[in-house]
């Protein structure tokens, strides 16, 4: 996990720069502040919620506990009879890791070489999504909940908080969800969402296969990512709608900034 959050950091950082040049003439809003503002807008986002969506939130609360009940002992017995050694299980886990980020930097190639406004958008809402979902939203679950991996403890519901335990959610299947729901919201075609989600959950597949998580930790992994990486597309969708930044304003005499916009 902490490499995967080195590789986002890294990511972010160069998309970061390559972004605030290539579209510095634009008056799209750059992508710091784009990071900066979806992140106080995910955050803050049950501050905001209507009846709505707490049902919703009961709801897949009420999954997840019902899945660590029913579900999460008798499917890590029935995996722990393979052996765990499967080159394809092992090949589609790193779409919960290196792979995501190469698909979308492959996203971002093809929007600033092809001049592709909705490739760009992918790479940069999948990146924040990935940076919110995968890198604050899960992780802090993690230090709180402190749930042994089913690899570390017999204890199916050894919780420990703050013990450093890092079974719940499954990290790597936030970060596939978080990026598979932000292509499928970009892209209307049925191959490309069946074929995005059906990735996303064979890794959440292949982490139970390979004793690192629970049912129930990918269940809720795949709730948060899916959650955070539409939350954000909408979000975007409707700023990049507008076409709102603040810009430098270096007129004689005075510096500042000043809004620009396409309405």
């Amino acid at each position: 996990m902490k490499s995967t959050l080195h590789t986002l950091a890294v990511c972010a950082a160069l998309l970061l720069g390559t972004l605030q040049t290539a579209r510095a003439a634009d008056t799209t809003p750059a992508y710091p502040d784009l990071l900066l503002d979806d992140v106080k807008h995910i955050v803050t986002a049950p501050a905001r919620w209507e009846q709505q969506q707490w049902q919703d939130f009961g709801l897949a609360t009420l999954a997840v506990v019902g899945t660590a009940a029913f579900i999460d002992r008798p499917l890590r017995d029935e995996m722990r009879r393979h052996n765990g050694n499967s080159r394809f299980m092992r090949d589609i886990e790193r779409f919960g890791a290196q792979y995501s980020l190469g698909i979308l930097g492959g996203f971002f190639l093809a929007g600033t070489v092809g001049d592709n406004d909705k490739a760009l958008a992918v790479a940069q809402d999948g990146l924040t999504a990935s940076i919110i979902a995968s890198g604050i939203v899960t992780p802090a679950l993690k230090y709180v909940t402190g749930r042994s991996r089913p690899s570390q403890s017999a204890d199916v519901y050894r919780f420990r908080p703050f013990s450093g335990a890092a079974s719940f959610p499954s990290g790597h299947t936030t970060q596939a969800f978080a990026v598979a729901s932000v292509i499928s919201s970009h892209y209307d075609e049925t191959w490309i969402k069946c074929t995005s989600y059906s990735v996303a959950g064979l890794v959440g597949v292949a982490r139970t296969y390979h004793d690192a998580h629970f049912a129930s930790d990918v269940l809720a992994g795949a709730l948060i990512g899916t959650l955070v990486g539409q939350s954000v597309v909408d979000y975007n969708q409707q700023r990049r709608a507008g076409k709102v930044a603040l810009v430098p304003d270096m007129t004689p005499g005075q510096l500042g900034l000043s809004l620009a916009g396409n309405f």
